[in-house]
């Protein structure tokens, strides 16, 4: 059984570092591209070009990364708790003011519990990745004694939200690089002895729930 258990956590842990890998290689990819062509091009106005690709590419590369540190790290230097601003700060480089989704904040409070935390950036993704047009996430904590309650609501021109991912958050169906980040939020909310929340399919839509004891 010991073995068993094992190679399931090896074998989860492959599938996320699939998953957060396919999601840094357009970003390096393009740092990879502006490189070569920068070395290769001698025109000003194309160089300055060059440069501005990278300098993109560069604080994309950083912004996903800060946001995966939290999201699915151990968060250390942090201790117990993780502050808002810097909970904030990952969620916008994730998905930086000025794109295609826009973000709204309703955090009470100055910080938030490591399994919070966990939980809130990575139903702020799914929530982003069901938005393939773009749109609006509202994102909301409240501590009460005693309770930790999260909301993230996804609104849009069109919502595209995998059946397979509602299965992985109801405790159903297959891990795969697709499910690995919500088999873990699933597992984050039990283990931290809370429940979780998801509108129906049939909404206009997408909002997540979770409460956490504190």
């Amino acid at each position: 059984m010991a073995r068993s258990t094992a190679s399931d956590s090896i074998d989860f842990a492959s599938l996320l570092c699939s998953r957060l890998c396919h999601d840094l290689l357009s970003p390096v990819g393009a740092l990879n591209n502006g490189i070569e062509l920068l070395a290769d091009e001698t025109d000003p106005r194309m160089r300055e070009q060059c440069l501005t690709l990278l300098a993109d590419s560069a604080r994309t590369t950083a912004g996903k990364l800060k946001f995966f540190r939290l999201a699915f790290g151990a968060g250390g230097g942090y201790g117990e708790a993780i502050p808002v601003h810097e909970i904030r700060a990952a969620v916008e480089g994730m998905f930086p003011p000025g794109g295609k989704i826009s973000l709204d904040w309703m955090i009470a409070g100055e910080s938030l519990s490591k399994p919070a935390a966990k939980l809130l950036l990575n139903l702020v993704l799914l929530t982003g990745e069901a938005l393939p047009r773009g749109g609006v996430i509202a994102i909301g904590a409240e501590q009460q004694p005693g309770t930790t309650e999260i909301a993230v609501r996804g609104q849009g021109t069109r919502i595209t939200f995998d059946p397979a991912i509602r299965a992985a958050l109801e405790g159903q169906g297959e891990l795969t690089t697709r499910t690995a980040a919500a088999h873990m939020i699933r597992t984050v909310a039990t283990e931290a002895g809370g429940a979780l929340m998801i509108s129906g399919a049939e909404e206009p839509h997408l909002l997540f729930g979770a409460r956490l004891p504190a």
